[in-house]
């Protein structure tokens, strides 16, 4: 497969979707940097890979801090010698009525959901850049295509993250740094995101849907190594996952 021996740096990696592909990349022969708050997490990954004779790294991540992100990138380069591919997976979802005034957890995601992705893009494209070559995958949410009420601060979020990353990958195209981008739009899936929602209405509503559909976070794994392992001249830039029985 073209992903063996690939180098690629996962955030939000401690958990649900990131946690997953981290197992599914290594399983498959990539060499895997890890970040995310949770040292003790990171670390029982890392030796989970290892044990399956995998290869990863890891370091404590905050993805908004922009000096987190660089170190991340640095690790890469100091221990692999360059980076193929960053899965920027970082992400909060208190969904909350507006009307409830939650600002703070507004701004949290504002500060996760697309401050992180930006931080993380600032840290790689100049590697990227020099390598002529490079990966950059997001992760939106069905939330980014559509609309619902309890979802509007959350959803602003991964909308600016389509626009984003769409707008990276044109970019990339006229300056031709063979950069690669790809969005990714999960519905409901298995994951801590509901943990994150302190409103009690919008949590009781989450946790139904979630409850009724979710499916296991490898199914998003999976698509995250088509969309790597694809020919590096080929560049599929959005993948919309789901559960078959979700009307979404």
């Amino acid at each position: 497969m073209a992903i063996q021996d690939k180098v690629i740096i996962i955030t939000g990696a401690s958990s649900g979707i990131g946690e997953a592909t981290a197992l599914m990349l290594a399983k498959h022969g990539a060499k895997l940097v890890l970040g995310a708050r949770r040292e003790e997490r990171l670390s029982e990954l890392c030796d989970t890979i290892r044990t399956a004779d995998g290869t990863a790294v890891y370091q404590v991540c905050d993805v908004t801090k922009p000096e987190d992100n660089d170190a991340l990138v640095s690790l890469a380069k100091h221990t692999y010698g360059r980076v193929d591919a960053i899965f920027l997976n970082a992400g909060l979802m208190p969904n909350s009525r507006l009307s409830a005034l939650h600002a703070d957890e507004w701004n949290a995601m504002i500060d996760v959901n697309l401050k992180g992705v930006l931080n993380g893009i600032k840290s790689v494209i100049p590697v990227f850049k020099e390598q002529h070559s490079g990966h950059v995958l997001a992760t939106s949410s069905v939330a980014g295509l559509k609309a619902y009420p309890g979802g509007a601060v959350y959803g602003a979020t991964k909308w600016a993250l389509r626009d984003l990353m769409e707008v990276l990958r044109m970019e990339s195209g006229l300056e031709t740094n063979r950069i690669r981008t790809t969005t990714l739009y999960p519905a409901a899936i298995r994951s801590e995101l509901l943990d994150t929602i302190s409103d009690a209405d919008s949590a009781r509503d989450m946790q139904h849907i979630y409850d009724t559909y979710q499916i296991d976070p490898e199914r998003i794994a999976r698509a995250v190594l088509f969309a790597i392992d694809l020919p590096e001249d080929t560049d599929v830039s959005e993948i919309t996952i789901g559960p078959t029985d979700q009307p979404w």
